[in-house]
């Protein structure tokens, strides 16, 4: 089996684990603050996973450029992108959560727009953001009365800062070509996202009525740690490291409909109509951002590649 078939598998993986996990976060944060579930979690996973990646390969990268830039990308996609999607969902349900969180796409478009020269911004972009503004509308279609609870505006709002913030660390990730030991460095990222949500944690969280040892809640973990963290974390690295970011962004399409289902299935949220056409629209418009940007982006290679040409002094 090649290295591009292994990534594939890995993004399959991906796309049903990650959708799994937002179930479960929102049975955790039932019992737990949301910053001390998920520094438990990341930091938990983060051991064994560094653990795991040595007992494999021994070569290790201990310059401290490197060690920061994965404290860098940890902070981002983890202290960041699932801290406040895991406080978030403290307040919106699962399916909610994840919805928002099938923008990312868009939001890695956005910023990979924002650092090149050659990529411009056009009509099929502008189309699936205005779709996927659209469809997180008809999320909230059936409870405009949520618009008056602060903190449900307040769940929404971090998760979509944990959307972008996810998607930046995503394009700093993909960057990262230099790597002695990858499966090691997922594992740094991962211990360092932890370390910053346990320094986050006391001025964010609410200890009182922690219910330590609710099966539930400690089901839950065990199930984020081994799967969400360690296998799927890796998993997506991984998937990374060989294939296009806009490709593997697509996972974004799988996990809201895997959540949405479970989360009604499981905790009764609710599934109506209008979540279906979110759904939906949001997919179509990631769909459209991300042809558009690949559009672009192939024509402004093959424009280099034609004045490259025109440039080259004519045969005498």
């Amino acid at each position: 089996m090649n290295k591009n078939t292994k990534a594939w598998l890995a993004l399959i993986f991906i796309c049903i684990v990650w959708g799994t996990t937002y179930l479960a976060i929102r049975i955790g944060v039932m019992h737990y603050p949301a910053f001390l579930f998920a520094g438990i979690r990341q930091l938990s996973a983060g051991i064994i996973l560094m653990l795991a990646a040595y007992a494999v390969n021994r070569k290790l990268d201990w310059n401290r450029e490197h060690i920061l830039r994965n404290a860098l990308i940890g902070g981002l996609m983890i202290t960041m992108g699932n801290g406040l999607v895991t406080w978030g969902e403290r307040y919106i349900p699962s399916g909610v959560a994840a919805l928002i969180c099938s923008m990312m796409p868009i939001f890695a478009v956005l910023f990979n727009l924002a650092q090149s020269r050659r990529d411009h911004f056009n009509g099929t972009i502008l189309s699936g953001m205005i779709l996927g503004t659209v469809g997180v509308g008809l999320i909230f279609k059936d409870s405009i009365k949520d618009f008056t609870n602060t903190v449900y505006i307040a769940g929404m709002m971090a998760t979509l800062v944990a959307t972008s913030s996810w998607a930046l660390g995503s394009l700093i990730s993909k960057r990262n070509t230099k790597q002695t030991n990858p499966m090691f460095n997922s594992g740094m990222q991962l211990f360092w996202g932890g370390v910053f949500l346990f320094v986050f944690s006391p001025f964010i969280d609410d200890y009182h009525n922690i219910d330590y040892a609710n099966n539930n809640a400690l089901l839950a973990l065990g199930y984020l740690i081994v799967f969400g963290s360690v296998l799927a974390y890796a998993a997506y690295n991984f998937a990374l490291s060989s294939l296009p970011v806009g490709v593997v962004t697509l996972y974004a399409y799988v996990n809201p409909l895997v959540a949405v289902v479970m989360g009604y299935l499981l905790l009764k949220e609710p599934l109506d109509i209008y979540t279906i056409l979110a759904f939906i629209t949001i997919a179509i418009g990631v769909y459209l951002v991300n042809i558009g940007y690949r559009r672009q982006h192939k024509a402004s290679i093959d424009k280099e590649a034609e004045d490259a040409l025109s440039a080259l002094p004519a045969d005498s």
